[in-house]
C-alpha cells in the first residue's frame, strides 16, 4: 500500500521539487517569448502601415507620384468619389490592370468589359473623352491589343492632372495628411487654419497655384 509522500526518501522529494521548479520556469519563459514575438509582429505591421510626411509631400510633385502610391491612390479615389467623378480614376486603374494581361485569349473580353463600362454610349461610368479619341478607341475594339486604351487613358490622366488633381492638393483629403491639425509645417512652426489652407510658403502651395 502507498504510505504517501512522507514515506518517500528525501532525495526523491527534492528531485520532484526541482523538476516542478524547472517546468514552471520553462513555461514562464515560453509565455514571455510568445508575447515578445507577438509584440514584434505588431510593431512590424504598425511600422509598415505608417505613412511618412516625406511620402505625402511627394504626392504634390506630380499626379503620377500620387496614383502610383497605394495610400495616395486611395486618398485621391476618396476625393474623386466626394466629387462624383471617381469613374476617371477607376478607368485609369482598369487600363493599368488590362495592360498586365498575359493571355491573348483574355484580351478581347477584358477590353470589351472596359469599353462597355467606361466608353460606350450606354456606359454606366462614362468618362469624358473627345469624339476623335472615342471613335479611335471604338475602332481598336475590332482587334484589341495591350495598347488599345493608351490614348484614352492618357487623355483621362491629363484631364485629372489639370483639374481634379489640383483641387485634391487644396482639399482636406490631402492637407490633413501633409499637415495634421495643430502640427508644425516648417521652421517657423506655422499651422494650418480651420479653412484647411496652409500659411507656409512651400512647394505644396506652388503646386496648388
Amino acid at each position: 500500500m502507498c504510505k504517501g509522500l512522507a514515506a518517500l526518501p528525501a532525495t526523491c522529494l527534492k528531485s520532484a521539487k526541482d523538476m516542478k521548479h524547472r517546468l514552471g520556469f520553462l513555461l514562464q519563459k515560453s509565455d514571455s517569448c510568445d508575447y515578445s514575438s507577438s509584440q514584434g509582429k505588431k510593431e512590424k505591421i504598425s511600422s509598415s502601415q505608417r505613412l511618412s510626411q516625406e511620402e505625402v509631400r511627394k504626392w504634390a510633385d506630380s499626379l503620377e507620384n500620387l496614383i502610383h502610391h497605394d495610400r495616395g491612390l486611395a486618398a485621391f479615389r476618396a476625393f474623386l468619389k466626394s466629387e462624383y467623378s471617381e469613374e476617371n480614376i477607376e478607368f485609369w486603374v482598369s487600363c493599368e490592370e488590362y495592360k498586365k494581361t498575359k493571355s491573348p485569349a483574355k484580351l478581347s473580353p477584358k477590353a470589351r468589359k472596359i469599353y462597355d463600362e467606361f466608353i460606350s454610349v450606354q456606359a454606366t461610368k462614362e468618362v469624358n473623352l473627345d469624339s476623335c479619341t472615342r471613335e479611335k478607341t471604338s475602332h481598336n475594339m475590332l482587334e484589341p491589343t495591350l495598347s488599345c486604351f493608351d490614348e484614352a487613358q492618357r487623355k483621362i490622366f491629363t484631364l485629372m492632372e489639370k483639374d481634379s488633381y489640383r483641387r485634391f492638393l487644396k482639399s482636406p483629403y490631402y492637407l490633413d495628411l501633409v499637415s495634421p491639425p495643430g502640427a508644425g509645417c516648417g521652421p517657423e512652426n506655422c499651422k494650418r487654419n480651420h479653412t484647411h489652407t496652409l500659411d507656409c510658403n512651400s512647394n505644396i502651395i506652388s503646386q496648388c497655384a
